[in-house]
């Protein structure tokens, strides 16, 4: 009988990953590619992942611009200041979950 050991492990969701984790597990998947030695379902399952993995660093990035932009833009509060520098940008998410993911909708 197999041990849950011998399964390999499902990846993290792409909508999961921090931006670090994110970017770390493109360049990742870029050297594999570029080392070649994949079969071409294999390689296209990596370029796939790639795919997603470019799309969420994009989403983090468009999100601390606009929290960088919205900082900028904000009118210079009393002596509490503006917690717009508070906390992590989060990107805008296209998956279907209903958390807030938009840095406007955490505040």
């Amino acid at each position: 009988m197999p041990t849950d050991s011998a399964r390999p492990t499902q990846p993290t969701p792409v909508a999961d990953l921090s931006y670090e984790q994110a970017r770390e597990e493109l360049a990742s998947v870029v050297s594999r590619l570029e080392t070649g030695g994949e079969t071409l379902e294999g390689s296209l399952a990596l370029w796939e992942r790639g795919e997603a993995l470019a799309q969420r660093c994009q989403e983090w990035l468009d999100g601390a611009r606009r929290r960088l932009d919205a900082a900028r833009t904000a009118p210079t509060g009393g002596a509490g200041g503006s917690d717009s520098t508070d906390g992590v940008a989060q990107p805008t998410s296209t998956d279907s979950t209903d958390r807030p993911t938009d840095p406007e909708d955490l505040a």
